[in-house]
């Protein structure tokens, strides 16, 4: 679209919610002629009118677009503030690319694609891609909030206009003793205001409901400024350590909302799986890529627009890592190193198979899911510098060079960067961390692609930047109590629904990946696991790959997450190299 002068022309993907808001300001300022009534009209004339910058810092919303300037013969490049909208860039040969898609990247001429192992050796580790790497060598993802400059001759500049680096420690910093009350107070009215405004659609509109604590919010925030019942979609499974929508279905029951279920066989989610090389775009294996895309699939027969909780565990604190991270630093801290050694080999001299038949024999509410697993993980951790603890502890291949045939690893934000930022606490560390790096480059991703796939639009209310601003200058104890993590948004939930309602497990979005593998997966798991396949392609070991595919496969160990990392690569690399 150009704007009315002529001057700018913009290629646009997202939504700013504060469109008619801005218009409107507009309108009082300048006479504009306004050919429509489309968002992306007026991001054109406030550009006219404020500039680039001070227009992007009034934007609330999710976007990414690319703006020519013909006056100044300037392109510029911008992304939203949290990463919900993906954007791609390269420069070389005097070709620059730029697109939302690296497939569109892949059709032109000019550009001959190469892996770049290091970005290969990020994902063996982090089972996604971190930016500002792409898969691809020389192709680079734009960071959330940033600015690309592109003058012709010149390099491309890049510069933050909204850095969580520096909003979280200047928010922490301005944390004031308000009563508990006002805290609530205003945390709710800036959540209801980020879901109304997110509510204005001239499509059909509803949301994700999985019975957790962030959807149910956003769920029942909806319905109360609602005129109808709002549609809610779930998804559920038959094993029960998977599923939720028994659950959802009472929340949704008890809201009132029209709600729609769809119990997935294993035979539905299979049939996901060569999908994902086209629907991902570069290696993604983060597993429960595969119940978003159907639930997704679900809701865009029924709506075009959705609604989900997704940032509700970065901003107010919801994972079950920060309260074990956080406990875990306090006991390490009071250890000699050769204690530390000692307990590591302990908890690894009892096979993980082992720990988890121990773990039913605990009171319910202190068993845990695949306690081996986590005993194991607690093991790698016991032996590191505390920087290094949050590394550890989201990492699958703890040495992917060891995988990744000449790959070093480029550096990754650690605990380090967050305490020099000015945030003590190891969980805080942690959120910080999420925010900038996992929530992007996977949550956001994960959603982003799978609902595009579909054609349905996801909004996020808990990643409008004014509440993840506010939640920032909250007091932890507003955040952590009790050992449960979001206990404001628990306070504003039990408003709508029966504080019983809210006493449950926190569960992940997961599938039975691993016993998958050893039934109707293992045939495709085997070929794209062939030795010769592998030596052929040139990027993996072998040998680590085996090791772990044979232990998988006698049931000595679970090693469902590094092998489905290897799979998701050795799946691409099929349908794109």
């Amino acid at each position: 679209m150009q704007s009315n002068s002529g001057r700018y022309v913009i290629t646009f993907n997202g939504e700013i919610y504060n469109y008619a808001e801005l218009r409107n300001e507009l309108n009082k300022q300048i006479r504009i002629n306004w050919r429509g009534a489309s968002d992306t009209e007026v991001i054109l004339e406030a550009m006219e009118f404020w500039g680039l910058v001070n227009s992007i810092k009034k934007f609330i919303g999710m976007f990414a677009f690319a703006l020519w300037d013909r006056k100044e013969n300037k392109l510029y490049l911008a992304r939203d503030r949290l990463g919900k909208k993906p954007l791609y860039w390269g420069h070389f040969n005097g070709l620059f690319l730029f697109g939302s898609e690296l497939k569109a990247l892949r059709a032109h001429p000019g550009w001959h694609p190469e892996i770049d192992r290091e970005a290969l050796a990020t994902f063996m580790r982090y089972n996604y891609i971190a930016a500002p790497r792409s898969i691809y060598r020389g192709i680079y993802k734009l960071p959330p909030g940033s600015l690309l400059t592109l003058v012709p001759g010149h390099k491309p500049e890049v510069k933050s206009y909204w850095n969580l680096l520096d909003i979280v420690p200047a928010a922490v910093r301005d944390r004031k003793p308000i009563p508990e009350e006002e805290w609530i107070r205003e945390t709710e009215d800036l959540l209801e205001e980020a879901v109304t405004c997110r509510m204005i659609a001239d499509v059909p509109l509803g949301a994700f409901l999985s019975g957790g604590i962030d959807s149910s919010t956003i769920v029942a925030l909806m319905q109360k400024n609602s005129g109808g019942r709002v549609r809610t979609f779930s998804i559920g499974f038959g094993e029960d350590e998977f599923n939720e929508a028994g659950h959802a279905g009472k929340i949704a029951r008890h809201l009132g909302t029209d709600h729609t279920e769809f119990y997935v066989s294993p035979e539905d989610a299979l049939a996901v799986i060569p999908k994902l090389p086209q629907i991902y775009d570069e290696p993604f294996s983060d597993s429960s890529q595969i119940p978003t895309y159907l639930v997704a699939g679900l809701t865009r027969r029924h709506v075009t627009v959705a609604l989900s909780g997704d940032g509700g565990d970065e901003v107010y604190a919801g994972y079950n890592r920060y309260l074990y991270a956080d406990k875990l630093m306090q006991c390490l801290n009071l250890l000699p190193s050769f204690a530390k050694r000692s307990l590591a080999s302990i908890i690894t001299s009892v096979p993980p198979d082992a720990w988890n038949r121990l773990s039913g024999y605990l009171l319910r509410r202190f068993r845990m899911p695949e306690l081996g697993d986590k005993l194991y993980k607690l093991a790698d951790v016991l032996g590191v510098e505390k920087a290094e603890t949050y590394r550890k502890l989201v990492s699958h291949w703890q040495r992917p060079e060891d995988i990744v045939i000449g790959a070093v690893e480029p550096d990754a934000l650690t605990l380090k960067d967050a305490e020099i930022a000015g945030i003590k606490t190891v969980l805080e560390q942690m959120q910080l961390l999420d925010t900038a790096t996992y929530l992007p480059d996977d949550i956001l991703t994960k959603v982003d692609r799978a609902t595009m796939a579909v054609s349905l639009e996801a909004r996020t209310p808990f990643l409008d930047h004014r509440l993840v601003e506010h939640a920032w200058k909250l007091p932890l104890q507003m955040k952590v109590r009790n050992g449960q993590g979001k206990w404001i948004l628990r306070r504003i939930l039990s408003k709508y629904v029966p504080e019983e309602f809210l006493e449950r497990p926190k569960m992940g979005f997961a599938l039975p990946i691993g016993a998958w593998l050893r039934g109707p997966l293992r045939d495709w798991a085997e070929t794209l696991l062939d030795r010769n396949r592998i030596a052929a392609q040139g990027y993996l070991n072998y040998a680590p790959v085996k090791q772990k595919w044979e232990e998988h496969l006698s049931g000595r160990r679970n090693w469902q997450y590094h092998l489905w990392d290897v799979l998701m690569f050795q799946a691409w690399l099929e349908r794109w190299m």
